[in-house]
C-alpha cells in the first residue's frame, strides 16, 4: 500500500512539473476549463439564489410553506355568530399548539396626506403576519407582540405612502390621519418594501386597533380570512381535522373551506429551466476547453516520445507510462477547476449578482453550496482525464527501439 501511495503522489509531482515546463501551451486551453467550471459551479449557485428568491416572493403573497388559509361563513350572520367562528379558530390554535397565526382584512381607507386626501390600501393582520409572509422591512420594525396593547394605533406603510408624507425620520414617532376610522391618528412605526411597478399606497394594521376604531354596524358585517403556519409534513392531516372541527363550530347551515395558500402546494421549482439552460452553456464550453486541451497534449506527447522511450528502456511499466502522461491533464484541469471554484464563489458571492439573480435582493441569501464546488471539481478532474486518456495510449502503445531512434 505504501509502495502504491508513493507512485501516486511521484506522478502527481511528475506530472506538475511537467504542467510547469509546458504552461505555455496548455494555460490557454486550462483558461477555457476554468471559465466552464466557474459557469458551472456558479450556474448551481446562483439557481440556489433564485430559487431562495422566488420562494420568498411567493412566501409574500400566500405563505411560508405549510400555510392553511380558512374561510368561514357561520349560520348565524349576526356579529355574536361571527364571534363564535373566530373563537372556534383560536380554540384550534391552543388545541395543536399553533403560534404562527393570524386574521386578515383586506380593504382601503381615505388618508390624509400633506398635499390631499387619498384612498390607501388597508391590510389587517395580526402580529404573526409578518413572519408567515417574509414581510421585508426597509425601514423601522414590523409590528411587535406587546404593540396590541398601545392606546394609539399603529401601523407599518410602503415604501410609496411613506414618501408621499416626505419620508419622515421614524425616530421622530410620526402620525398619519386615518379620516376612513373616524379621524384616527396611527403613528408610523416600520416601512416595507415593494416591488417597483406597485406604486399604491397602502398599509398594515393590526386587527385589535381595526377593531376597537371600527363602528359597531361595521365590525358586525366584516369577515376575515383566517391563516395559520404548521409543519409542511402535518399540513394535510391538519387541514381535514380544522375543517370537521370548524364545520361543527358553524352549524349545520355554515361554510368552511380549509386550503393551502403556499407555493410549495401550487408549482415546481421554477428555476429549473434556468438551471438547465446555464448548465448546458457550462458543458459546451467545458466540452471546447476538453478538445483544446486534448490537441496540445497529443502535441505535447509526440514532442515527447524520445524521452518516453528511453523511460521504458530503463524499466518504466507501460501502466507507470499511462499514469503519467494521463495524470498530467487530470493535475492541470484540476488546478483551473480550482481557479475556477475560486471565481465563481467571488461573483455570486458578489452583492451586484446577488441583487440581480435575486431580483432586488432577499432576506435569507443562501451561501455558496458545497455542492456547487465539489461538482465543479469533480467536472473538471473527469475532463482531464478524458482528455489525457488517448494521449496516455499512444504513449503506451510507442515501441522502445522505434521511440529511441526517433
Amino acid at each position: 500500500m505504501g509502495g502504491f501511495l508513493a507512485g501516486i503522489v511521484g506522478a502527481c509531482a511528475e506530472a506538475w512539473q511537467e504542467v510547469r515546463i509546458h504552461k505555455g501551451r496548455v494555460l490557454l486551453s486550462l483558461i477555457g476549463v476554468a471559465v466552464a467550471v466557474c459557469a458551472l459551479s456558479g450556474a448551481v449557485a446562483m439557481s440556489a439564489i433564485a430559487q431562495q428568491a422566488t420562494i420568498e416572493q411567493a412566501d409574500s403573497a400566500g405563505g411560508r410553506a405549510a400555510t392553511l388559509t380558512m374561510s368561514m361563513q357561520p349560520s348565524d350572520s349576526t356579529a355574536t355568530g361571527r364571534q363564535q367562528a373566530t373563537q372556534a379558530w383560536f380554540d384550534v390554535l391552543d388545541r395543536y399548539e399553533i403560534s404562527y397565526a393570524s386574521r386578515v382584512f383586506w380593504g382601503s381607507s381615505r388618508v390624509q396626506f400633506p398635499d390631499s386626501v387619498q384612498e390607501a390600501g388597508m391590510t389587517v393582520v395580526d402580529q404573526p403576519y409578518g413572519e408567515m409572509h417574509r414581510t421585508r422591512m426597509v425601514e423601522g420594525s414590523w409590528f411587535q407582540p406587546g404593540d396590541s396593547a398601545r392606546l394609539a394605533p399603529v401601523v407599518v406603510v410602503n415604501t410609496p405612502f411613506w414618501e408621499s408624507l416626505g419620508s419622515p425620520d421614524l425616530g421622530t414617532h410620526p402620525t398619519v390621519t386615518i379620516d376612513g376610522l373616524g379621524g384616527a391618528k396611527a403613528v408610523i412605526i416600520g416601512v416595507y418594501g415593494t416591488s417597483s411597478w406597485d406604486t399604491w399606497p397602502s398599509m398594515f394594521m393590526l386587527t385589535g386597533h381595526f377593531e376597537s376604531l371600527l363602528d359597531p354596524v361595521s365590525a358586525a358585517g366584516s369577515t376575515p380570512q383566517y391563516e395559520m403556519w404548521v409543519p409542511p409534513e402535518l399540513a394535510r392531516e391538519l387541514q381535514s381535522r380544522i375543517q370537521a372541527e370548524l364545520s361543527g363550530a358553524v352549524g349545520a347551515q355554515g361554510f368552511v373551506s380549509v386550503d393551502r395558500s403556499d407555493w410549495g402546494a401550487q408549482m415546481d421549482d421554477p428555476t429549473t429551466i434556468l438551471q438547465l439552460i446555464t448548465l448546458v452553456i457550462g458543458a459546451i464550453i467545458l466540452l471546447l476547453g476538453a478538445l483544446s486541451l486534448l490537441n496540445i497534449a497529443l502535441v505535447t506527447v509526440r514532442q515527447r516520445i524520445r524521452e518516453i522511450g528511453i523511460r521504458r528502456s530503463f524499466g518504466a511499466t507501460s501502466g507507470r507510462v499511462f499514469f503519467a502522461v494521463m495524470m498530467e491533464s487530470v493535475v492541470a484541469t484540476f488546478v483551473a477547476g480550482i481557479a475556477g471554484v475560486i471565481l465563481a464563489v467571488l461573483l455570486v458571492q458578489s452583492p451586484m449578482v446577488s441583487n440581480l439573480v435575486s431580483f432586488g435582493g432577499i432576506s435569507d441569501v443562501p451561501p455558496f453550496p458545497a455542492s456547487a464546488a465539489l461538482f465543479g471539481l469533480v467536472v473538471a478532474t473527469l475532463v482531464g482525464a478524458l482528455a489525457g486518456l488517448i494521449p496516455a495510449i499512444i504513449a503506451v502503445r510507442v515501441k522502445v527501439i522505434d521511440a529511441i531512434r526517433y
